[in-house]
């Protein structure tokens, strides 16, 4: 990955340190990837912390930071936030509305730290979907479930893998509105169903990919129907297998994880934060060792 126009280069020495903020935080994973990578990049003096912070405390927190800071996760409920404190934003966190990345950037002349949003969420649906592809793009219709952050990031990762509708499975379609934005400024003819009231095999068996987005008992009473679809991923990956994944599976389809999708938005978060390739295989075997070899992890 490209270092950000004017970003610092935090791999040239000393300790430095990053983090993930969110609440509750303390189940995150993802200090289990970071370290392993600064382990397999030798960086010493590198540490990842744990931070509880929601999206009305996050901006006094990274604002209190000092120069060691390299970078930051973000993760619900502070994505939003965390997009409206930054100094520069790419392109897709624009699209998304949402970032689950701060890269710290060259000082302000006040000396104040300066930050760039990014969403690899897109990085970690697609890579997660590459798992379960047969090398070529998408086409057609995908159908996510749920209109939060990471249903936002999934129909901007489906517009780049060549889908070219959404139709979005929501409980209350009115509250759809951000997603369907994120979705139309990626190019995509997008709407919206009421779970309640939506034609769910018909849409999963029309989609080329279907993304599930929400809490197990929201699929668990349709998985038989959603399972049509051509390829599926489910964010969810604990407990698992999900009622989804069990309907798949059953079916003979194919289905990413959402530990599949941690990984590969992990993997443009390292790179961010080191200037440096992510070791992949370290961070992939380190997330296997710490779910139990719970899902295969392909790369």
């Amino acid at each position: 990955m490209r270092k950000p126009e004017g970003s610092t280069d935090p791999a040239g020495g000393g300790a430095r340190k990053a983090g993930v903020l969110g609440k509750p935080i303390e189940h995150s994973l993802s200090p289990v990837l970071h370290e392993a990578a600064y382990r397999a990049l030798a960086l010493e003096g590198w540490s990842y912390q744990r931070i509880e912070a929601d999206a009305e405390e996050l901006p006094a927190i990274v604002g209190a930071f000092g120069p060691e800071w390299v970078g930051l996760s973000v993760t619900m409920p502070g994505k939003r936030a965390a997009l409206e404190l930054a100094d520069e934003i790419t392109d897709r966190a624009t699209a998304v509305g949402a970032a689950n990345t701060l890269v710290r950037m060259a000082d302000r002349p006040d000396g104040k730290l300066r930050w760039l949003a990014d969403c690899t969420d897109v990085d970690g649906v697609i890579g997660a979907l590459s798992t379960i592809g047969d090398g070529g793009t998408l086409s057609g219709t995908g159908v996510v479930l749920g209109a939060g952050g990471t249903a936002a990031a999934a129909v901007v990762a489906l517009a780049d893998l060549g889908v070219t509708r959404v139709r979005l499975v929501v409980r209350e379609p009115a509250r759809a509105q951000e997603t369907l934005a994120a979705a139309r400024s990626a190019g995509l003819d997008a709407e919206a169903f009421g779970l309640a009231d939506a034609d769910l095999d018909g849409l999963a068996e029309a989609a080329s990919v279907l993304v599930s987005t929400v809490p197990p008992e929201a699929t668990a009473p349709h998985a038989p129907a959603l399972a049509r679809a051509g390829r599926v991923l489910d964010v969810i990956y604990d407990p698992w297998p999900t009622p989804l994944a069990e309907a798949v599976h059953a079916r003979g389809g194919r289905i990413a994880t959402g530990l599949d999708m941690l990984l590969h938005q992990a993997f443009g978060q390292v790179e961010h934060f080191t200037g440096r390739a992510a070791p992949r295989v370290a961070m992939r075997d380190a997330l296997r060792e710490a779910t139990g070899n719970v899902v295969p992890l392909p790369l």
